[in-house]
């Protein structure tokens, strides 16, 4: 059998499909190229190792990838221990302002102590990051945090951050209890998805104060909410980070009783001298912005 072909398919097995995998393979290769080996291997084979939709392995798919899987799982292991028990490669999955405005710096402070640093980044929500660890696909995760995390993983409170209502500068809010007096709030909400602890904390409250608004607009990041607020498009929720300057057509309302979100870091498994390492820049970092 071809090895490199053995390889594809226990990427492919385990991250359940092909695109999975293409995302996960340490190496530039395309969906194409994956179909086409792991078809060679199957024609070899003389077998269908999966279902393609819904994914499934098949029992041969199964045979074939627990003999194969101890080898291909272990070869980072080894290199580790070839290299003198330090990774040399971490991959952290944040948000975009994490990834953009602090990582650089703490990016900067870690390869000092491990030169030749490979850095894999990748974007995403809160509820996506747990599953990702899950299946092995990110080693660290810098986030918003619930209290209860999945088994198996682990979680450092970093941060406190209150919630903020943005207004458009002009607009004649003056405070967030005027809206609440309001039997009907015209404005539209800008807000995360549903699912976020932002906008849930929020409607928790909401709720409680026996006020009823929901997302009009519904978008992926932070920055976004300030970007339709600054357009006069509604009014959004946002988090108050601590030396934040929202853009000039924006004004920050405080949320006053409202529940803060925590961000904090979420990783699986025993703490390699990498991810310890990484874990205290971030908690240095997070001491000082605090």
């Amino acid at each position: 059998m071809n090895v490199h072909h053995l390889e594809l398919f226990y990427y492919v097995a385990r991250h359940g499909g092909i695109m999975p995998a293409v995302r996960n393979i340490p190496y530039g290769i395309q969906q194409p190229a994956v179909s086409s080996q792991i078809a060679q291997l199957e024609e070899f084979l003389g077998a269908t190792l999966f279902h393609r939709r819904p994914f499934a392995l098949t029992p041969e798919g199964e045979k074939l990838y627990e003999f194969i899987r101890p080898f291909f799982s272990n070869l980072e292991k080894v290199a580790d221990e070839l290299q003198g028990g330090q990774a040399r490669h971490i991959r952290i999955g944040a948000s975009t302002i994490v990834l953009r405005e602090h990582l650089p710096e703490l990016f900067r402070d870690v390869r000092k102590k491990f030169p030749g640093l490979k850095l894999s980044l990748r974007e995403g929500f809160p509820i996506q990051f747990e599953e990702w660890l899950q299946r092995d696909e990110i080693d660290l995760a810098v986030t918003l945090i619930e209290k209860k995390t999945a088994p198996g993983i682990h979680s450092l409170a970093l941060l406190e951050l209150p919630l903020v209502l943005l207004v458009e500068k002009n607009s004649g809010i003056g405070s967030a209890e005027e809206l609440w007096r309001r039997d009907k709030i015209d404005e539209p909400l800008i807000c995360l998805p549903q699912g976020e602890t932002v906008c849930r904390n929020f409607q928790q409250k909401l709720n409680a104060l026996g006020v009823d608004w929901f997302p009009g607009i519904e978008v992926s990041s932070l920055d976004l909410i300030e970007t339709y607020v600054a357009n006069g498009l509604g009014a959004g929720v946002a988090l108050a980070l601590p030396g934040k300057k929202f853009p000039p057509r924006v004004r920050a309302l405080p949320l006053n009783g409202f529940s803060p979100v925590i961000v904090g870091a979420l990783w699986r498994g025993r703490k390699t001298p990498l991810l310890e390492t990484f874990l205290k820049e971030v908690k240095l970092r997070a001491r000082q912005m605090a």
